[in-house]
């Protein structure tokens, strides 16, 4: 199943990425670095590169078959996507969606959003992703009909879209 996003590429990511996507998994967490911690530049650049290898490593070994995206603009990498199709043969996973901070509110995420769920509604698939409850884009899935239908330690929220 290919996504077809004006003027966005996704491209499978390889061995030499990993340091961009490390990148961009660390502009994720950048906030609470900033505000939960007193930890130098170099043990948050430590820290991040471990949370980064474990998470990658923890992706790869358990969502065989998933495609994993660089997200590219004007051939710029902005982020990454990384989805199951074929999410235990039911339904469509977004494991992971995260743009850079620079290409945030530009309406980029919420077409690639927006194209996933067309794809889905094609195939009468629904379409799940876990979003953490503070984080902004929890807004923008709600906006795009997704619900929550559990949550994990208060924090986690399983989201689903079904096609209607």
């Amino acid at each position: 199943m290919d996504l077809d996003i004006k003027n966005i590429n996704l491209r499978d990511i390889h061995e030499s990425d990993l340091s961009v996507l490390c990148k961009i998994y660390g502009s994720t967490r950048t906030e609470e670095l900033e505000k939960g911690t007193n930890w130098s530049e170099e043990q948050k650049n430590m820290f991040i590169e471990q949370q980064f290898f474990a998470q990658h490593e923890y992706y790869q070994k358990n969502y065989i078959g998933a495609k994993f995206y660089i997200i590219e603009k004007e051939n710029t990498t902005i982020g990454r996507l990384y989805i199951d199709f074929f999410f235990e043969n039911k339904g469509i996973r977004i494991i992971d969606i995260t743009l850079l901070p620079d290409w945030r509110k530009k309406n980029i995420g919420s077409s690639i959003l927006e194209e996933i769920i067309k794809k889905a509604a094609k195939v009468n698939r629904n379409v799940t992703i876990h979003v953490e409850s503070f984080n902004p884009a929890m807004n923008l899935y709600k906006k795009l009909g997704f619900t929550k239908i559990s949550e994990t330690n208060g924090v986690y929220h399983l989201m689903e879209w079904r096609p209607e």
